[in-house]
């Protein structure tokens, strides 16, 4: 497969692709080829020379005609064109939809003004990570979220479940699931200027984690300008029958420049830019305090508490958590899912959950959790690749700077 056999993606891709040639079950398992659900632009995609493989339950592009490191270097000199439709969008409504969600996540959700988002956490009992999702305010009494098409199954029974005990105590809240509604990530430099070309919006007073309910390309849409890249960019929900008309519209505006990129391209971007894949570096056993996203806890939520879990992150805030999610650079061949970590007495202080080859940096880039005392940036370590080990250093992240539209 071209982009070196997709330069070994990491195992955040590699768990959860099914062998074609191995029809075996695992955990992760799939259904069969006919099993698989597709999204509104399956055709399109097999039209525009997509590799189909299966994902989380459905079958989706993972690269078109061009490399992964092809794909990954134009989405951040150019842009690019995701379909993220198995993503899975929902709708809470009603009076009590804020106070119900905050038992359930991390973030200050009634502190967000109207029409801007959070990235947060869905937590357990023991503080660990069910998922993590973008949370987004659009009135007091509507809450927009997104979360991971892995997880759909398990979030929305999580939800279900709280709501009814939520409800017979006479909370006003209820929910929507917008499966009529599919989901395009536009991502880079272009996206901006590529979609003002479809929407009389004035997409520059549009900053970064803001929402917005407009027409784009003549039919309503949901606009966050969010991504999972690092880059600018949007996230577009749309009536699933006009989803590919707007691709379409997208790719003509930017005249070839934004590529349509499956999801071998959107793994190695979200690593340059440091951030979680559920799966691999967010589990049930994670906290977010040591996953490194305690600032996706707001101020008061850390005085009340009032979360699933409460009682260990906060405790993990004020002594501190006893592991960390850090950066590595490394020598050798790329560090893979569950490659062990060692310090310089070889003594084994964690291990990677996600890794590969930097398309922009052109190194060995990875992340993985370690004791704490062991993760400032500069620490030398070896990491085990294969039986052999190879010398790296943990460093900060993101890898490859972010660029995200804010106020000046």
């Amino acid at each position: 497969m071209r982009g070196g056999g997709l330069w070994q993606l990491g195992q955040s891709l590699t768990r959860r692709l099914a062998q074609t040639n191995k029809k075996v079950a695992t955990r992760r398992c799939f259904a069969s080829e006919a099993d698989l659900k597709k999204t509104v632009l399956y055709d399109f995609h097999v039209a525009n020379g997509a590799k189909m493989v299966p994902f989380a339950g459905w079958s989706m592009p993972i690269q078109y005609k061009d490399s992964i490191m092809d794909s990954t270097v134009n989405c951040r000199e150019n842009g690019s064109l995701f379909d993220v439709s198995h993503m899975c969008g929902l709708s809470l409504k009603g009076k009590d939809c804020i106070p119900f969600l905050e038992k359930l996540v991390v973030g200050d959700i009634a502190g967000l003004a109207p029409g801007t988002g959070t990235l947060s956490v869905f937590t357990n009992e023991k503080g660990g990570t069910i998922d993590d999702t973008v949370v987004t305010k659009v009135k007091d009494d509507h809450i927009y979220l997104v979360v991971n098409a892995g997880c759909r199954d398990k979030d929305l029974a999580h939800i279900e479940e709280h709501m009814k005990s939520f409800k017979s105590k006479g909370g006003d809240v209820s929910w929507h699931i917008h499966d009529e509604r599919s989901l395009l990530a536009l991502q880079g430099p272009l996206a901006a200027p590529v979609l003002q070309h479809l929407t009389k919006e004035d997409l520059r007073k549009i900053y970064f984690g803001e929402f917005r309910i407009l027409d784009i390309n003549g039919c309503p849409c949901y606009l966050t300008r969010t991504g999972y890249t690092g880059e600018d960019g949007f996230e577009i929900s749309v009536p699933s029958e006009y989803a590919v008309d707007l691709a379409k519209a997208i790719l003509e505006k930017s005249e070839g420049k934004v590529r349509l990129t499956g999801l071998g391209a959107r793994d190695s971007l979200r690593l340059e830019a440091g951030l979680c894949l559920y799966g691999n570096d967010l589990e049930q056993h994670i906290t977010p305090v040591e996953a490194g996203l305690t600032w996706a806890i707001g101020k008061r939520r850390r005085a009340e508490g009032g979360f699933l879990g409460a009682e260990v992150i906060l405790k993990q805030i004020a002594e501190g958590p006893p592991t960390r999610r850090v950066g590595f650079f490394s020598a050798g061949p790329p560090a893979r899912s569950h490659s062990e970590i060692k310090n310089k007495k070889g003594e084994t202080i964690g291990e990677i959950t996600s890794g590969g080859f930097s398309p922009c940096l052109k190194k060995n880039i990875a992340m993985g959790y370690v004791k704490s005392g062991n993760h400032k940036a500069g620490t030398k370590v070896n990491i085990l690749v294969r039986g052999k080990s190879y010398e790296g250093v943990v460093t900060k992240m993101p890898f490859v700077p972010t660029k995200y539209y804010k106020p000046s």
